[in-house]
């Protein structure tokens, strides 16, 4: 068999150059979304001592899911217990749900959100 046939039977691939390159602005698609109010956000956080609680309760208790970085607390295990402890109660006041991500993060959910903990790995559960 000839390279030729091959190539004319399964085609070849196109060449990007780096000219081609082009980078996404995702700032233009955040632009978008913020127009409009939702009912539920997504709050990311990083919690570094416990006088922040209440923030991070207050945003559960109105309906949001919060993500927070919990690493600058991490090392210190009573203040760390404290602010599992609390953000556990919030979660089951509110019947929603609390799980850690990793090492250093902690997902809480409001009501009528629950966290999945089976992994989805290539695709599949």
């Amino acid at each position: 068999m000839s390279k030729g046939f091959l190539s004319k039977l399964i085609g070849s691939k196109p060449k990007v150059g780096v000219e081609e390159y082009a980078e996404l602005d995702i700032g233009m698609y955040e632009e978008i979304l913020d127009e409009e109010p939702a009912e539920m956000y997504v709050r990311i956080a990083q919690l570094s001592d416990l006088n922040e609680l209440p923030e991070l309760k207050k945003e559960v208790y109105d309906g949001n899911i919060v993500m927070i970085d919990i690493s600058l607390i991490k090392n210190d295990k009573l203040v760390s217990e404290r602010a599992i402890k609390d953000l556990k109660q919030v979660a089951a006041d509110v019947r929603g749900d609390i799980a850690g991500i990793g090492d250093n993060q902690v997902i809480v959910t409001p009501m009528s959100v629950k966290i999945d903990r089976t992994k989805i790995i290539g695709g599949k559960y």
